[in-house]
């Protein structure tokens, strides 16, 4: 029976060599033998390159080779060039020179790498990221060495360079945490403490004495339930404007509370094993009340779990997180808030729409459309008048009403606006126009998802290249005569 590779399954199992005191053998003299010497110049390895008989090694493999105190010599392989050998590497550049050194390194049962020649290899050398001990290995299954340096590139920057320094101090210390504590929860604990909070903190700026006073104490008081709560903003909804420390506190989490406006890949970033509780939080979706999620926010602070309350855009802006922090205050819960990429700067940036503009508008409003339901102006709608920029959330079921208020109130009917459904996801929808078309909006049945409203001059400076006029509902733009966006005599002035 024929057993065929599922599509969707590696066809090469990752793994790492242990070399430390193992030798490394590379057959080549060019720039490709150089390139694989440097690679496992980052191991404890041994190196011995041989150069084929004929062949000038090149003058940056021979000084790598004096630098490092390396073996070089010129020649076929003989038996003793295999002594110790734990791996190879072939790289003389000739098709059948690299097949037949190929066959001969294999007939000792050494796994052989012929670079550039994948039908010929028994392993694959992966892009290292490398902060030693600690090494991150990237390959691509085929799709290139561009890609699997690009990732690379990605993941170096993620990794802090002193995560080698807390590897190092994480090895000290685990015989003593394998003695001290028993598996499960307190272990998992201690570690939790250990990469993440205090510990790291100092590794990060470069104190080993306070990393050592810090674990020390975190082993002490393990196994003591100490909840923890982050207050998470889980940005627009692209997942790739998630912040860094977002994606690390999810990783950390037992629970997960979410709002229903996070999308599941923004969830699915959490720990696999943690368990997730969606809480609602959108118009006509309520699946939980404020004060219900603050009773649970609390009672699983007690129970010493570390939860994660996942809020759409910033927990600050509209995010209630006000109230959570009352109350996780009030009961002693320790929690910290982690900021995150409010609606309003995503709609911005999708409409290269500068929210400020020097001589044009200095200040900016954030508020929703209720705040407008009452007999009286806010004060935010006064300095409106002033040229402040006014980003509306949830604005789509009010924007009628806002606008006429507005221009009761002073504001000109052709100041401009622009409108973005799905802030900074693929899936946006972008609308533009002046004051005066703002009741179109409610003419735009096919915006379903969150919608923000964005008022004032800074907005003429748009880019509506991709955005469609608010009064042409549904027509292509070339259909009817394009609606420009009028600059106001204020802006006309600071241009």
């Amino acid at each position: 029976m024929i057993v065929r590779a599922h599509p969707a399954r590696l066809t090469a199992f990752p793994a790492f060599f242990r070399v430390d005191g193992a030798v490394v053998l590379i057959v080549g003299g060019g720039e490709e033998a150089l390139n694989k010497a440097r690679l496992v110049a980052e191991t404890t390895a041994q190196i011995r390159i041989v150069a084929p008989e004929g062949e000038q090694p090149d003058a940056g493999l021979v000084q790598f080779v004096l630098d490092g105190g390396y073996s070089l010599r010129t020649g076929t392989l003989q038996d003793y060039d295999f002594t110790n050998v734990k791996l190879a590497f072939v790289a003389t550049g000739d098709a059948v020179r690299d097949g037949q050194i190929a066959a001969q390194i294999r007939a000792r049962h050494i796994p052989v790498n012929v670079v550039d020649r994948p039908h010929l290899c028994d392993f694959f050398t992966p892009a290292l990221v490398a902060h030693a001990p600690v090494a991150v290995a990237i390959g691509t299954e085929g799709a290139g060495p561009v890609l699997a340096q690009k990732l690379r590139r990605e993941i170096g920057a993620a990794l802090s360079p002193q995560i080698g320094a807390l590897a190092q101090l994480a090895a000290d210390y685990r015989e003593k945490v394998e003695h001290t504590l028993p598996q499960g929860a307190a272990r998992r604990q201690f570690w939790n403490e250990f990469f993440n909070g205090a510990v790291m903190r100092a590794v990060e700026r470069g104190d080993l004495k306070a990393a050592r006073d810090s674990a020390d104490a975190a082993l002490s008081e393990a196994g003591i339930p100490s909840g923890y709560v982050w207050l998470v903003g889980a940005g627009p909804g692209a997942e790739d404007l998630l912040t860094l420390r977002a994606q690390r506190v999810l990783m950390q989490a037992d629970v997960i509370l979410y709002d229903a406006l996070v999308p599941e890949g923004v969830v699915a970033m959490g720990r696999r094993d943690a368990v997730r509780i969606p809480v609602g939080k959108r118009k006509g979706c309520h699946s939980k009340s404020q004060s219900e999620i603050n009773h649970l926010l609390v009672e699983l602070g007690m129970q010493g779990k570390r939860v994660v309350r996942l809020k759409s855009g910033d927990p600050l802006i509209f995010g209630r997180a006000g109230e959570e922090m009352a109350a996780l205050r009030a009961a002693g819960i320790a929690f910290e808030v982690v900021p995150g990429i409010t609606s309003a700067f995503a709609a911005a940036a999708d409409m290269n729409l500068p929210l400020t503009l020097r001589g044009v508008a200095s200040s900016l409003i954030f508020t929703t459309g209720h705040d407008m339901a009452g007999d009286e102006l806010p004060d935010w709608a006064r300095l409106a008048l002033s040229g402040a920029t006014i980003a509306v959330y949830m604005g789509a079921s009010v924007a009628a009403s806002v606008a006429g208020r507005l221009m009761n109130a002073g504001l000109h009917e052709d100041t401009a606006v622009a409108v973005v459904e799905n802030a900074g996801r693929d899936d946006r929808t972008m609308l533009h126009g002046l004051l005066k078309d703002l009741a179109h909006l409610e003419n735009h049945k096919e915006l379903s998802g969150p919608v923000m409203v964005i008022i004032g001059d800074a907005v003429a400076g748009a880019s509506l290249e991709h955005a469609r006029p608010l009064a042409q509902q549904q027509q292509q733009v070339s259909d009817a005569p394009s609606l420009r966006v009028t600059r106001s005599k204020t802006q006309e002035k600071a241009l």
